[in-house]
């Protein structure tokens, strides 16, 4: 692999003149979190030290650089894509990500021959774009449910896992579908989802891999994915299984008059069928504010996980397969040829006519925030295992920094998917930091928040029903209107500690749009709402989610 080399807001030997405004204010919070330059690029001694310490025990979280990416995008590598890895490459750097994942759908061409031709695109994607962190990953065919990223560390073996685990695992080249007739075939299916999972762990176990992460993709979008089986990957690896899509990508779906009267954000046009989960209602089908409904209602799905006092994490992407008025169309094939022969599709031809699509570039919409404190493959992978994660629409925000401190002594505390411990009785204070945008975005808007949200629920330990969905205790609990402010601020939240451990966390939006939460407005009286078919400009209903914060209580 060629050397790295550090992106440009992040290197000192870029002039800030030769920085674009978002740039800048990256340097800005980056030297105010003493990561810049030599020692971003080598690691600063925080990290250590926090290991030494322990996350979650009373130990303080380092200060952390966020770095902008994107887990889900397709090339000529998928079957029903058009991009090569330069065109997705080039559009991620003009818009800003640091990191990507090129997650290509399983299928028997792509196992055949398209991983290892895929491999070396990879390597020289690399060559070419060494200030972005290209990783290679797989669209997994969940057996019995939807479909999963799974992407592994660079190394010698990136691509034979990838290889293995689609020949072995995958759902669809097995067969092993959610339209699988029969309970015992539905049982064999999702037990081999597990397997999948802990053979993945297994593989970094033994240093096969360095490291390896999965993450569900639009978990709602069919109704397939049960509370039961979600809970079950999670368990199976919870190192490896570490989240799901809050927010799907194809935010570009439901445009005014662009894909048709019946179009929802994320191209969540599906009704329950017989093999949706039948505890699912009818409106979890649907995009709330673009996010999927496991993640959008307050006291829902994500919650009853996050109530088990266990870290799930949220992502967001743009599942780029076909961006919204690109001219670009798919290549022809050569007599005799199809993808099942080739592993890939023929180069794309740029036809100066617009052309079907729902999505996004990586980065133009939907962006993931990964803390770390040092660059490269390894961290970014590591940052999201921890939970350091924060998500935005539309660049609604340049920056966050979240931490929960004890009011006396406290320190940096602990920030996104940590852990305090404290006694009953103790008083703290969550600093929510924003820095706003300061920038038009690709639409040409500049953002503005209109107002944060804090959510708190009680951790009550594990379910007894493994299809739980509801989290009855959580509920918004503060809302801050933040309507014209400007640069970074810094909002500072007392927090009470009761009896009962508990977690917070993080929403806002432009406040063009919301009302009544699903599960009424006394859990969330402004939530994120759905539009109208055919009526779902994106840009103009923007929000942001933060990971957890757990607070253990002791004695």
């Amino acid at each position: 692999m060629p050397e790295q080399q550090l992106p440009v807001w992040a290197d000192p030997a870029v002039s800030p003149a030769a920085l674009d405004a978002q740039g800048v204010s990256r340097r800005h919070l980056m030297r105010r979190a003493g990561l810049f330059g030599a020692a971003f690029a080598l690691g600063g001694a925080a990290a250590p030290a926090a290991a030494a310490t322990g996350r979650g025990h009373g130990g303080e979280d380092p200060r952390l650089a966020y770095l902008v990416g994107d887990h889900h995008v397709h090339s000529v590598y998928s079957h029903d894509a058009k991009y090569t890895f330069s065109q997705q490459a080039r559009a991620a750097a003009r818009y800003g990500l640091d990191w990507m994942v090129f997650n290509e759908h399983a299928n028997f061409g792509h196992a055949s021959f398209g991983a290892a031709l895929e491999h070396e695109e990879i390597l020289k994607a690399r060559a070419e774009n060494p200030r972005q962190l290209i990783f290679q990953g797989l669209e997994w065919y969940i057996p019995a449910a939807e479909h999963c990223t799974v992407f592994a560390a660079p190394g010698p073996h990136e691509a034979d896992l990838l290889t293995k685990f689609e020949l072995a695992y995958d759902g669809k080249l097995l067969g092993y579908t959610e339209g699988a007739a029969g309970a015992a075939d539905t049982a064999r299916n999702e037990a081999h989802a597990v397997k999948a999972i802990m053979w993945l762990a297994e593989q970094r176990r033994t240093g096969f891999v360095d490291d390896v992460l999965v993450l569900a993709n639009h978990p709602l979008r069919l109704g397939i994915d049960s509370p039961h089986e979600m809970r079950a990957w999670r368990d199976a690896a919870p190192e490896i299984m570490i989240g799901m899509e809050g927010a799907p990508g194809a935010q570009g779906a439901a445009l005014p008059g662009w894909r048709g009267a019946a179009s929802i954000r994320g191209e969540y046009e599906n009704k329950p069928s017989a093999q949706s989960w039948a505890g699912y209602p009818a409106d979890a089908y649907l995009t709330y504010g673009g996010f999927d409904w496991a993640t959008a209602t307050v006291g829902g799905l994500w919650d009853s996980m996050l109530a088990e006092g266990r870290l799930f994490s949220i992502t967001t992407n743009s599942d780029n397969h076909r961006t919204v008025f690109d001219t670009w169309k798919n290549g022809d094939w050569p007599a005799g040829q199809n993808f099942d022969t080739n592993g890939r599709l023929p180069d794309p031809v740029n036809t100066d006519t617009p052309q079907p699509g729902s999505d996004f570039w990586p980065g133009q919409f939907s962006r993931t925030h990964v803390g770390v404190t040092r660059y490269g493959y390894r961290a970014v992978m590591t940052g999201l295992r921890e939970g350091r994660v924060w998500l935005d629409h539309g660049h609604l925000l340049d920056g966050l920094e979240v931490r929960l401190r004890r009011e006396h002594g406290g320190g940096r505390g602990v920030t996104l998917g940590g852990r305090l411990r404290v006694r009953k009785g103790e008083k703290l204070t969550l600093e929510i930091t924003v820095t706003s945008a300061s920038r038009p975005n690709p639409q040409g808007i500049l953002p503005q928040l209109a107002h944060v949200d804090v959510i708190r629920g009680a951790v009550r330990g594990a379910v007894s029903d493994r299809d739980a969905w509801r989290a009855p205790d959580t509920r918004v609990v503060r809302t801050t209107d933040v309507s014209g402010r400007k640069g970074t601020y810094t909002l500072r939240v007392p927090v009470t500690v009761g009896d009962e451990s508990f977690y917070v966390r993080l929403r806002g939006s432009d406040g063009n749009r919301n009302g009544t939460g699903y599960l009424g407005a006394s859990v969330d009286p402004h939530a994120p709402i759905p539009h109208e078919p055919g009526n779902g400009d994106p840009w103009a209903d923007t929000w942001f989610y933060s990971n957890p914060v757990f607070v253990d209580v002791v004695g």
